[in-house]
């Protein structure tokens, strides 16, 4: 073998491997899926979870929320709930990962499905690389049954291997389910921007999230119920077992799930604080009382329809996407009828030609403007941050209060935990308008969230609610992040903090990264993908 014909071998079979995968990469036709259409069970008094929320209730039509801005108290509250539930438990996460987080939360439902509550698991299948085992297991329990949004049918154990065996029909899986929901009993549900993983309950090692979840119970419940199962139903999700056949029988399933979730490879949950920085317990606490102390007002739930990726996939992700009942058209509409302010936070923030057109539309009309997103060291995702810089200059000439979050300046902030020696992002996606209407969701303010991903969102009218959100992003905003301005000539960007004395402190460059990655990103630049500009 000659050494030229010895080195081009790999690309070769690397060629063949990647046209024999791509063929494998073909959902199983709906004739051959046993796709049993399941509907959610109303709230009881007939359970306990049932009977607090009616004994809670105030008047009806209204729905009590509570603000969870603590990863290891909403994590407790998924929990709670999971652990109480005598009827039903419908999960619906974009990631749940094979870490401590997702492994307890697992056993959780495996135990709740033993006690004979219903267990329907949702998830989407881009993070579930390498996790068919401990679903296997999980779904071998009776009462459970696992489904799969838009999936992976090959080449399951990596990443890569996924989208290599999938590049014939890579249109259909870029889109995915961001969606995040947690209901028990009919009763109380917690949604808004966590999923589950370790890193957003500030239990990672190397970055943790700064997010926000709501604990939700009342009027609001049957509703998301409803979203729930429209996407439960939805052909575009597909049972585990269509995709991924059991390779042992059930018991073997079960024992293998056993090992996988027990205390030898699997730490539970941190205890929560006794009180947040809202003041409130944690409501495990609370329902052990059966009293729970609440914010009661008129809210509605929006989520993308599950057939948003066939309109995507029909070649319309050129075109808006104004479905009445989208996310992002109902964020929108809000943000344009905002008399005063709007405070906003966006962990990816691109706000595109039509972002910058609200925006313009609301400063002439003299709204305030405040953005919070991640500055360059905080993001996990920095070609993002591409897009986002082009717009900055755009943004602060337009008079935006423009605030990015800081790693450094994160650890600081007591409201967000203790972050050791891990790295701080921000991931929670939120809006207040007007000091009165708030938005919690899934919902990122940039492109992809518009043309690849269904999102869910929840709209509040409260008041009370909105000070305690703009009370956590006050925290945010005053002791982890840094305020941009331009420089007086016109130009230069300028990052300001408060030193230790209190004093105003103005860098002209990027902080906490180093130059080599600020020249990458210039490098980068040109060849960014035209919706990230």
């Amino acid at each position: 073998m000659t050494p030229s014909l010895h080195r081009s071998l790999p690309a070769a079979v690397w060629f063949v491997l990647v046209l024999l995968c791509s063929g494998c990469g073909s959902l199983p036709p709906d004739t051959a899926v046993k796709r049993e259409s399941s509907h959610a069970i109303l709230a009881s008094k007939d359970t306990a979870l049932g009977r607090i929320a009616a004994n809670s209730l105030p008047q009806r039509g209204l729905t009590g929320f509570r603000l969870l801005p603590i990863g290891s108290e909403a994590l407790d509250t998924r929990i709670a709930l999971a652990k109480r539930a005598q009827a039903t438990l419908d999960l619906q996460y974009y990631l749940m990962a094979n870490d401590d987080t997702g492994r307890y939360l697992m056993r959780t439902l495996r135990d709740a499905a033993g006690r004979g509550v219903r267990v329907r698991l949702l998830l989407d299948d881009l993070y579930l690389s390498g996790e068919d085992p401990l679903l296997l297991g999980l779904a071998a329990t009776p009462n459970v049954e696992i489904r799969l949004f838009n999936p992976f049918p090959c080449g399951r154990e990596s990443l890569v291997t996924r989208f290599v065996c999938s590049l014939a029909s890579f249109h259909r899986v870029e889109h995915r389910m961001h969606n995040k929901l947690f209901i028990a009993d009919g009763a109380m549900a917690v949604a808004g921007g966590r999923n589950i993983a370790n890193e957003y309950f500030m239990r990672a090692g190397v970055t943790n999230f700064v997010d926000l979840d709501a604990f939700v119970t009342g009027a609001l419940v049957p509703q998301l119920q409803f979203l729930f199962d429209y996407y439960w139903n939805s052909p575009f999700v597909y049972p585990l077992h269509a995709i991924v056949p059991p390779h042992a029988d059930a018991a073997t399933l079960q024992a293998q799930f056993e090992e996988m979730t027990s205390e030898k490879h699997t730490v539970p949950p941190p205890v929560p604080p006794a009180t947040d920085v809202l003041g409130y317990a944690p409501i495990s606490d609370e329902l052990n009382d059966n009293r729970i102390g609440l914010i009661w007002a008129i809210a509605d739930a929006y989520a993308d329809p599950p057939d948003k990726i066939a309109a995507m996939m029909a070649g319309q992700e050129r075109l808006p996407y104004l479905d009445e009942e989208a996310v992002r058209f109902n964020v929108l509409e809000r943000l344009r009828m905002a008399q005063k302010e709007v405070v906003l936070t966006s962990p990816y923030l691109i706000p595109g030609t039509k972002g910058i057109e609200v925006m313009r539309e609301l400063r002439a009309r003299g709204v305030k403007i405040k953005l919070l997103t991640n500055s360059l060291a905080a993001t996990d995702e920095p070609l993002v941050h591409i897009g986002y810089k082009r717009y900055r200059k755009t943004m602060l000439k337009m008079g935006v209060e423009l605030h990015e979050l800081s790693p450094t300046r994160a650890k600081r902030n007591l409201r967000l935990g203790m972050f050791g020696k891990s790295h701080a992002a921000l991931h929670a996606k939120t809006a207040v308008i007007d000091r009165r209407l708030v938005f919690i969701g899934s919902m990122n303010f940039d492109p992809r969230s518009e043309k690849h991903n269904t999102e869910m969102g929840l709209f509040i009218e409260s008041p009370q609610l909105a000070r305690e959100m703009l009370r956590l992003m006050d925290l945010d905003k005053l002791q982890a992040s840094y305020m941009l301005r331009l420089a007086k000539d016109g130009e230069t960007l300028q990052w300001l903090s408060l030193d230790d004395s209190g004093n105003t402190v103005a860098t002209d460059t990027e902080p906490d990264v180093s130059e080599w990655l600020q020249i990458w990103l210039d490098l980068l630049t040109p060849f960014a993908p035209v919706e990230l500009l």
